[in-house]
Order: C-alpha cells, then sequence, then structure tokens
C-alpha cells in the first residue's frame, strides 16, 4: 500500500503496554486515521510491520531533515 509524502508523519513511542509490538524511544510511521484522532488514538506501523491503533499521548510527533525522512523511506 502505497502512502503519499504529505499523509506520512513520524512519531517517537514515548511508553508501551505492548514491548513486543512498540519499543520506547523508537520512531514509528504514522498513518491518517480521523476516526482514531477523534477519540485521542493515533495508528502507527508497529514492530511487526501492522497498523496498531495506540492512545496519542504514548507518542511525541517529530520532523526530521529531507535527507533522514528520505533514508527512512528505504528502511525496512
Amino acid at each position: 500500500m502505497s502512502r503519499s509524502k504529505r499523509d506520512r508523519r513520524l512519531a517517537i513511542c514515548i511508553k508501551t503496554e505492548d514491548p513486543d509490538l512498540l519499543t520506547p524511544r523508537k520512531i514509528y510511521e504514522v498513518i491518517p486515521d480521523a476516526s482514531g484522532e477523534k477519540s485521542d488514538f493515533i495508528r502507527v506501523i508497529d514492530n511487526e510491520g501492522e497498523d496498531y491503533l495506540i492512545r496519542f499521548h504514548s507518542y511525541i510527533f517529530v520532523s526530521l531533515p529531507h535527507e533522514v525522512e528520505k533514508v527512512l523511506q528505504h528502511v525496512s
């Protein structure tokens, strides 16, 4: 599934209840989810490559330099 650059957001996990799926201090891709956001949740791609709905307060959104984001797009 391809996502446009405009829709792509990154966030750092600051706490988790499931360390097998989400790792504190790790950067995750955030998928737009209007329904989840209305209830203070965001949807992230977890450590297994699946999308995962998690409370917004467990993450900090980040903006990285273009060069870093470009490299991250190609890292699996």
